[in-house]
């Protein structure tokens, strides 16, 4: 009983002062946030536990099934699909992070300076920003893929501009909920220059919707890349991802027809995690805000 009646005040003690990390404590988010954590340590530590080369090829052993030596099978070509499989995590992390890094690139600065200033500057982003989402996100990133040539690097920065636009009015909506409150008024009255203002009281206040839009973002960006790169436009052989390994299945579907279940798993899991973290995300903190 004494026990109980010491660890009951702590809890409600860590709920009064993190409210939004006490409703974050849900199975759903360990096993998301875990999945995750799984990946990046095989993008990490990929290359050390692999069991083979990801390239090496073994034209003898094509579209083996499952064994001791091939826990996942073979390919077409015979390479090790866990091998490939491993590699692929650093390409399925790589991709969002630089697709949503350069979309904040360009959405961040424009979006704060647009809401914090307005005037005419407001007005043309705001315009333009319409204008690309007017178009079809994945159409708009084939032609700059078209333009630029194919590669991973190419077809995440064609994906970054492609989110740029949402983003930008996600980060304008925030700013100009913000620049509205009583304190922002304290600051210039007190001399505090506009940068300051901006990075000290501004940025902090969106973090919320930002971080939510970012991991929804991560995912989709995990789909599109693997979509681009199925249609041979993103990441090139021999290099290994699970949009390559899907295509490579999809090719030899009736000699393998179970060999799209592994990358096909890993795709659908991991964004199914992001997804996850975005809408717990989301309601701990329109909780916060009720």
């Amino acid at each position: 009983m004494t026990e109980l009646t010491l660890r009951e005040p702590l809890k409600a003690d860590f709920a009064t002062r993190n409210p939004v990390l006490a409703r974050l404590r849900k199975p759903s988010v360990f096993l998301a946030g875990g999945f995750l954590l799984i990946l990046l340590l095989t993008a990490l530590f990929g290359d050390l536990i692999a069991p083979y080369n990801y390239a090496t090829q073994n034209l003898q052993n094509q579209l083996a099934g499952p064994s001791p030596e091939h826990w996942l099978g073979t390919d077409h070509l015979g390479r090790d699909v866990l091998s490939r499989l491993m590699y692929a995590t650093k390409l399925t992390l790589l991709a969002p992070v630089l697709s949503v890094g350069i979309a904040l690139l360009f959405a961040l600065p424009t979006g704060l300076f647009a809401g914090f200033r307005r005037g005419w500057f407001d007005e043309v982003t705001s315009r333009v920003a319409e204008v690309f989402l007017a178009l079809p996100g994945l159409v708009f990133a084939l032609v700059i893929v078209a333009i630029l040539g194919r590669g991973l690097f190419n077809a995440m920065l064609a994906l970054g501009i492609a989110f740029a636009p949402g983003l930008f009015r996600i980060v304008r909506a925030a700013t100009l909920g913000v620049v509205g409150e009583t304190f922002i008024d304290s600051a210039r009255s007190i001399g505090s220059s506009t940068i300051r203002t901006v990075f000290v009281h501004v940025v902090p206040n969106i973090m919320a919707p930002l971080v939510v839009q970012v991991t929804i973002l991560m995912g989709i960006a995990i789909i599109a890349e693997s979509a681009l790169s199925f249609i041979g436009v993103g990441a090139q052989p021999p290099a290994a991802s699970l949009g390559t390994m899907l295509r490579d299945a999809y090719d030899f579907q009736f000699r393998a027809p179970l060999a799209v279940l592994p990358p096909g798993i890993v795709l659908v899991l991991t964004v199914l995690c992001f997804n996850t973290l975005g809408d717990r995300f989301r309601d701990a903190l329109l909780g916060e805000q009720r």
